[in-house]
């Protein structure tokens, strides 16, 4: 059987691409990290992939808004390709700045198939300030193929714009209602909680959705930077989860395998 690939998509400001790169390899994934500008001139890059990741960093430098630059060129560029990919029952993972990336884009939550907006938005941290610490997340959702229900991940956060907004009370009940809602801020006890285990203020401690497919996920804390058990902080203590955040590439590989 051959390996499954990923095609982790960069662009000018990206800077997790080698942590994502790690992280799929270290699930037993072929990668390929590629220029958004050369998927554009050949598309069919993107067709031979398994996997699609957009990884985390500061895209156009964030000008306008997280994210807003690089999905304006996707849904210019290569929306139509995007949604075939998707409609393929190929797996699309953005995290952080990806996340913003796919919302913006259309791609999530798409309640009724990618290219809605308005639904859903990132919006600037409650502090008002960058946020970079280590957070836990419960999987609430049996939806995606990502992630497994009650799982808990500790992994760090780190953006400006990670304030998951609805439109209403309506959106929120339609993502409970189709089970979008993967991740879940909590503390230390398995809580939902305030500042600082949500370290942004998302509405219902949202730390990241997926489409009505589950195959689309976006989340904005970064578990490639867990993939191992010493990148957690209090490895030499014993207080580590193994590397908990290499299970979702893990579970990607799997799913994409067949």
């Amino acid at each position: 059987m051959s390996r499954v690939r990923v095609l982790i998509l960069r662009s000018a400001g990206t800077n997790c691409d080698g942590e994502a790169v790690e992280a799929f390899r270290a699930a037993g994934a072929a990668t390929d990290v590629v220029h958004l500008g050369r998927v554009f001139e050949r598309p069919g890059l993107l067709h031979e992939a398994d996997v699609l990741a957009i990884p985390g960093g500061f895209t156009y430098g964030d000008d306008i808004a997280g994210g807003a630059i690089y999905a304006t060129q996707l849904r210019a560029r290569l929306f139509d390709d995007l949604t075939r990919f998707v409609a393929d029952g190929k797996l699309v993972l953005g995290i952080c700045n990806g996340f913003q990336i796919l919302v913006k884009a259309g791609l999530l939550p798409a309640f009724d198939g990618p290219g809605d907006r308005g639904d859903l938005t990132l919006a600037w941290n409650d502090s008002a300030r960058f946020e970079d610490r280590w957070v836990r997340l419960r999987v609430d959702s049996s939806l995606s193929p990502f992630a497994e229900k009650g799982d808990v991940i500790e992994c760090p956060v780190a953006h400006a714009e990670g304030k998951v907004v609805v439109r209403d009370d309506a959106v929120l009940e339609r993502l409970r209602a189709n089970d979008q809602i993967v991740f879940t801020y909590v503390d230390a006890g398995g809580r939902e909680t305030g500042y600082p285990a949500n370290p942004n203020g998302s509405v219902a401690n949202i730390a990241g959705i997926c489409d009505p497919t589950g195959r689309v996920l976006g989340l904005m804390p970064h578990p490639e930077r867990n993939a191992r058990r010493t990148h957690h902080p209090r490895w030499t203590r014993g207080e580590d989860d193994g590397g908990a955040g290499r299970r979702i590439f893990e579970r990607a590989v799997a799913y994409a395998s067949g």
